[in-house]
């Protein structure tokens, strides 16, 4: 590997800024001073140093929990707010990509890696992993209200403009205005669509898991790394 390439995955180092760290004679590979990055390396045995601190770079690929505030668009051209990935410390942070958008103002759990197969089993209709949404709703929904709604989630609703009812999901009430929705499908803005199915309107959404993921241990802006077994459900 490239030595410019090397110390822009092992830090936060842009090129441009790797090589202004060269040129300075921070870098040494097995104790001699290397001013040129295009000098190759070999990751499995060189010992790189930057002013005398060993780097290293990660093998494979990167799995990752972020806890999402409110304010943030899950894309990699902002248009209006800063973009989640301004949350995560971590070299070549643009190579991830996320699974599962959540809107500028939804919070909670989202899952970001740059393995483009895993992304792909992740939201792919055929995983039927469970996401469980806590959602605040605008409007007082009775008992009967929530009933009605309750079973009709079950069997499945028609929202608008499509040709096959939702997957059956699990519905239940906190109160009268905070409901927890569980979903095995992720249509586009389908919890938002299924409560308006019901004249409600959704004043506040978190997606609490993914999975066997929650967000237990972080707080909002947080990440973690995945654990094996969180990996491989997907």
């Amino acid at each position: 590997m490239r030595l410019d390439k090397f110390l822009s995955k092992a830090t936060e180092l842009s090129r441009k800024d790797a090589k202004k760290v060269l040129h300075a004679g921070e870098i040494t590979v097995n104790n001699t001073i290397i001013k040129d990055g295009s000098h190759h390396i070999d990751t499995t045995c060189d010992e790189v140093l930057w002013a005398g601190e060993p780097l290293s770079v990660a093998d494979g690929n990167r799995y990752i929990l972020l806890y999402k505030p409110d304010g943030f668009e899950c894309t990699l051209k902002p248009k209006e707010y800063p973009i989640v990935t301004n949350l995560i410390a971590v070299p070549e942070v643009a190579n991830l990509r996320i699974a599962g958008r959540l809107d500028v103002d939804t919070t909670g759990a989202l899952l970001l890696s740059d393995d483009g197969a895993w992304l792909h089993r992740v939201t792919s209709p055929k995983s039927h992993q469970p996401k469980r949404y806590e959602i605040t709703l605008a409007d007082p929904m009775d008992s009967q209200a929530q009933a009605v709604a309750i079973k009709q989630v079950a069997n499945g609703i028609l929202l608008e403009s499509e040709t096959e009812k939702t997957r059956p999901a699990e519905l239940s009430f906190v109160d009268e205005t905070h409901a927890v929705l569980t979903l095995t499908e992720g249509k586009y803005h389908q919890v938002k669509r299924m409560m308006a199915y019901f004249g409600n309107k959704v004043v506040a959404l978190h997606r609490a898991s993914i999975g066997t993921i929650t967000l237990d241990g972080l707080q909002m802006g947080e990440c973690r790394f995945l654990r094996a077994d969180e990996i491989a459900q997907f």
